[in-house]
């Protein structure tokens, strides 16, 4: 299937969605939100529907499913209630088959006002909204969004230096478990501490300081490549590493390596003292524990 046929499935799959709300009279406002109505979202094939649903009562759409086949054939569900949300709404992520993903939020009409009187627009709203349906003018108090929500924001100096001392923490942990043999643990710290806590942020800090800390590279560096240099780039591909021990201990001093000097230069930028002494003090020990491998 090529990338226009997937794309026409979605907007096929909307307007069935769109029609099927009109006719249905305990639908009373219909949302379509996220990246699809984001300007500053990469938007593809495999692009989700986001949608949103308000209904006069919806308890009995959250206890059944049988709706959702009115827009094809799923092959996939996942099922979040309203203990998920503090109360405000549920979730129903559904797969079909024919490759589109459509995420439906299930609002009350109650809860859904009580959301839109705020004094400021709700952060899944802000990120981006369209309004495909209003029956009871209910959206009419909805503020319009800024987009603003993914902007990356300057660290203070406090976070900058507790990303920091964090990530050269975390790195002993590492060194222990590759000579340990314990790859599974290293992935975990390497994977899910560094990557996803400090080496992310400083990223993002990194990319945001080159363009007046007015840009996104959305979530989890989906966009780093885009905004990165060639070079810098390569430096990012050598940290990750596959299951020989020998090469996640390079990913880890590539790791090292790479937050030193994007730590550096913006602790320049910042005015944020950089702590030259513990990264001298860590590199000396994780070389130590190497050593003994």
């Amino acid at each position: 299937m090529s990338n226009k046929e997937q794309i026409e499935l979605r907007e096929e799959k909307l307007k069935n969605i769109i029609n099927w709300s009109e006719n249905n009279r305990d639908i009373r406002a219909v949302l379509l939100t996220s990246s699809l109505v984001n300007p500053l979202a990469p938007v593809d094939e495999f692009s989700d529907l986001d949608i949103e649903f308000v209904f006069d009562n919806n308890a009995d759409y959250i206890s059944s499913n049988n709706w959702i086949h009115n827009f094809g054939n799923s092959i996939a569900m996942i099922e979040e209630d309203e203990t998920c949300f503090d109360h405000k709404h549920a979730m129903k992520m559904v797969l079909y088959d024919d490759g589109v993903k459509v995420d439906f939020k299930l609002y009350s009409k109650a809860n859904f006002l009580a959301e839109a009187d705020q004094n400021e627009l709700p952060e899944d709203w802000d990120i981006g909204y369209k309004v495909l349906i209003d029956k009871d003018s209910i959206t009419q108090k909805l503020k319009q969004p800024t987009y603003q929500v993914s902007i990356i924001k300057k660290p203070t100096e406090e976070k900058f230096k507790q990303v920091l001392n964090d990530f050269w923490w975390d790195t002993t942990y590492v060194s222990k478990c590759l000579i340990r043999d314990e790859l599974f643990y290293a992935k975990f710290m390497s994977e899910n501490n560094i990557r996803t806590d400090y080496l992310v942020p400083l990223i993002e800090w990194y990319i945001a300081s080159q363009h007046h800390w007015n840009i996104t590279t959305n979530k989890y560096g989906r966009l780093f490549k885009k905004y990165l240099t060639a070079g810098m780039w390569v430096k990012v591909e050598k940290t990750f590493s596959g299951s020989d021990v020998g090469d996640n201990w390079d990913a880890l001093f590539a790791m090292a390596d790479l937050v030193s000097e994007i730590g550096t230069e913006l602790s320049q930028k910042l005015g944020y003292e950089y702590p030259e002494k513990l990264e001298r003090d860590i590199r000396n020990y994780l070389n130590t524990v190497k050593a003994r491998q």
